[in-house]
């Protein structure tokens, strides 16, 4: 019976299999080494009057749907930085992912499942990236991969429920939701076992990936979790939703539809407006919010006692989150690529980081706030000009996820990391092992090998190494076990009383208490606004 199951949910017409989903089939594409379907629907396009609205699944289809090019992608700015991939098409309708797996995969083969959601800010970012290949990844046929497109921006992030109860919050959790309900009912066709997913990102992504850890919708959607760089403290309440939907709609300028209309009408309204109105105000809105207001992201996962009843860090620190092992970290030099952005995402000058924790102390008068000198001992061996991008770099990254890791050790195994690894040509550009620059390395993209600019100055057979090692490690971490590599160092679990580090570099080492003088100059409270 199985075996007609098999061939039942999968086929293969020359190089393009046919996988049958519970929305229909799809045809895809195999080399002989990778088994890869893109643009795979997962939800009915998010337009019209679906627009700010929950997704829901598609409509079924019978005949074979293409799913050898990817799907579009939601609609956003352009960034150099971001590279969509050849050909992309940006639109409203972009709810698609993508199915990755060694060709000798079969349906019911029952490999371990990695879903992947990308960064970008909230505002940028596909899984059609280049970076985001994962024909390396799944070459050794223990592992099959999914990435997601989900809603960015205003359309994944702007909470509109108080012009009208049509509208929903949190959309883009709920795209991530959606997508790992389809995981669950379909992955098995593929050759996946969804009793034995893994949800995992980065920046962004990881940000999605720490907040869906404590919504209780999620619960057994995914049975580990990695969070890569996650802004885990970057999650706010009603009140800050409200000043960003605010600034959104003053850009948009819906003064003429909307005004004088009651509510429904008026966000029916936004509904109608053209995507490239829509797109220009969320870009504005992303630029203007941090300006007025340091600290604070335009777009991030809301509060909204619904869908996420409480902020993750609470969540966390009382033990009210999916006891699930956990693999997280961050990059050794994180916010040295924020201060070479236009917009300023995070704050990095000493006066923008002052007026910052002066606002937290306002708003929050019940917390202990360690001084500026207390904070400032730790970076005594950081020259003067670099200090700013050191406390950014802690206070956005590196001490919410030591924050998160200690609370998450207390009821799972959780293993934490931090990246160090950057490249001759990275050391002497100051930049280092930045934000986003273990990606690479994790996906075995390492650009255009010896013609990257990355490694004009060498680091290439070294780079190879440590992604082969990575990938060894994070496979391991997905199959079930320890993130352990043949030949390196065992990476044991964090506990408060060893507190294991493993620094990923030329060479992988486990330190203890790699974070010591940081957690003694910022203290044990969680900081951040609400």
């Amino acid at each position: 019976m199985i075996h007609d199951h098999a061939r039942r949910r999968g086929g293969c017409v020359g190089d393009q299999p046919v996988v049958r989903t519970t929305a229909g089939p799809v045809r895809g594409t195999d080399d002989g080494r990778v088994r890869v379907f893109r643009g795979v629907r997962y939800a009915a396009p998010p337009t019209g009057e679906r627009r700010w609205r929950a997704p829901v699944p598609p409509q079924p289809w019978t005949e074979p749907a293409d799913a050898t090019r990817f799907g579009p992608v939601a609609p956003q700015a352009a960034n150099p930085v971001i590279n969509l991939g050849p050909g992309a098409v940006q639109d409203e309708d972009c709810l698609f992912l993508n199915v990755w797996s060694a060709s000798s995969v079969r349906p019911l083969d029952g490999r371990p499942v990695l879903v992947w959601v990308h960064g970008g800010a909230y505002l940028l970012g596909a899984s059609s990236q280049p970076l985001y290949d994962a024909s390396s990844f799944v070459a050794a046929g223990d592992v099959v991969v999914v990435t997601i497109n989900y809603r960015v921006g205003a359309l994944g992030f702007v909470d509109l429920t108080s012009l009208s109860p049509r509208a929903d919050s949190n959309l883009a959790i709920r795209d991530v939701l959606l997508a790992l309900q389809w995981v669950r009912e379909n992955i098995a066709a593929f050759g996946g076992n969804p009793d034995q997913v893994t949800l995992a990102g980065e920046s962004a992504g990881g940000g999605l990936v720490t907040t869906l850890l404590t919504v209780p919708a999620a619960a057994g959607l995914f049975a580990r979790a990695v969070a890569q760089s996650s802004p885990a403290t970057s999650v706010f309440g009603s009140d800050r939703a409200g000043l960003v939907a605010e600034a959104f709609l003053r850009r948009l300028d819906c003064a003429g539809a909307g005004a004088g209309a009651d509510g429904d009408d008026r966000f029916a309204a936004l509904q109608r407006q053209p995507i490239a109105q829509v797109l220009a105000a969320s870009s504005h809105t992303y630029e203007e919010i941090p300006t007025t207001y340091p600290g604070i992201l335009a777009y991030f996962p809301q509060v909204d006692g619904e869908l996420v009843p409480e902020h993750p860090l609470d969540a966390f620190v009382a033990g009210r989150q999916h006891r699930v092992p956990l693999l997280i970290g961050t990059n050794k030099d994180e916010a040295s690529l924020f201060a070479r952005m236009a917009a300023p995402i995070m704050p990095v000058a000493p006066d923008t980081l002052r007026s910052m924790f002066g606002r937290i102390a306002q708003e929050q008068p019940e917390l202990t706030l360690p001084t500026e000198p207390r904070v400032l001992a730790a970076y005594a061996d950081v020259r003067r000009p670099g200090r700013g991008l050191a406390v950014a770099r802690d206070i956005g990254f590196r001490m919410p996820t030591v924050w998160l890791a200690q609370a998450h050790a207390a009821v799972a195994p959780t293993y934490l990391y931090r990246f160090d690894w950057a490249t001759p040509m990275l050391r002497l550009l100051r930049i280092g092992a930045t934000h986003a620059t273990e990606l690479p390395y994790l996906w075995g993209n390492l650009g255009a090998g010896p013609k990257d600019p990355t490694f004009k100055l060498g680091g290439l057979r070294t780079g190879r190494v440590l992604s082969a090692r990575m990938q060894q490690r994070w496979r391991a971490f997905v199959r079930g076990g320890a993130p352990d590599a043949d030949g390196a160092e065992s990476w044991p679990a964090y506990d408060t009383r060893s507190r294991s580090t493993m620094v990923i570099d030329h060479r992988d080492a486990v330190v203890g208490d790699l974070d010591a003088e940081l957690r003694t100059a910022w203290g044990p409270t969680v900081l951040a606004f609400r």
